[in-house]
């Protein structure tokens, strides 16, 4: 493991950087990057995938903190490729959860219109700091929006099969229940629930 010397005076990074870590895929992981955060005495976060520094880092305390993951098996990723990886999942986002429609492309085209990928590089750092493929990660946030919007909409199945490229409501609800074990009638049921418990607090609030 390697030790910052006390004078180590090199230039301070930022206050707050945010850098993915490759192959830090269990708490297991985790627990051990955490470690090599402590001994270095690194203001941190880590949250999906990342290690987010607070305060301000030398370059000194950054090569150590590389130097000590690598020993652990894991792999810091420079700064350009942690943005690139920031920017997918950020264009995934905008365009799964902020549009009311997908666009009617492939997801390798908007991939590629939005990052200009240009080669398989990026693909597989991604595939190595997710532990899973961007198409898969795609499928993940589409889920998400599927469940988002049977609780806080009266779209029907097939609206929302509609507005997210499924080939029918039969398709859409293979897929929910393939990675939830739920169907969207138990969705709606607790969109139900939460309605009837929201209109009885309305009516206590009211009454009192």
């Amino acid at each position: 493991m390697i030790a910052l010397k006390a004078n180590t005076q090199r230039e301070a990074t930022k206050a707050k950087k945010k850098l993915y870590v490759k192959y830090m895929l269990s708490l297991r992981c985790e627990k051990n990057a955490k470690s090599e955060l402590i001994n270095l005495g690194l203001r941190h976060i880590i949250s999906d995938n990342a290690i987010i520094l607070l305060g301000n880092v030398t370059e000194d305390q950054l090569d150590a903190l590389k130097e000590n993951l690598k020993m652990a098996g894991l792999e810091l990723l420079d700064e350009p490729d942690s943005m690139l990886i920031d920017r997918i999942i950020t264009s995934i986002h905008e365009i799964v959860h902020d549009s009311d429609q997908l666009p009617n492309i492939t997801y390798e085209e908007i991939i590629n219109k939005k990052i200009v990928l240009g080669s398989e590089h990026i693909l597989k750092i991604f595939s190595e700091v997710k532990g899973l493929s961007i198409l898969h990660y795609i499928v993940l946030q589409k889920i998400e929006k599927v469940k988002e919007l049977l609780l806080y909409s009266d779209l029907s199945l097939p609206e929302i099969a509609g507005r997210l490229h499924y080939k029918n409501k039969h398709s859409l609800t293979a897929q929910l229940r393939k990675f939830t074990g739920l169907t969207p009638d138990y969705f709606r049921k607790i969109k139900r629930k939460r309605e009837r418990n929201l209109n009885r607090n309305q009516e206590t609030s009211n009454r009192n």
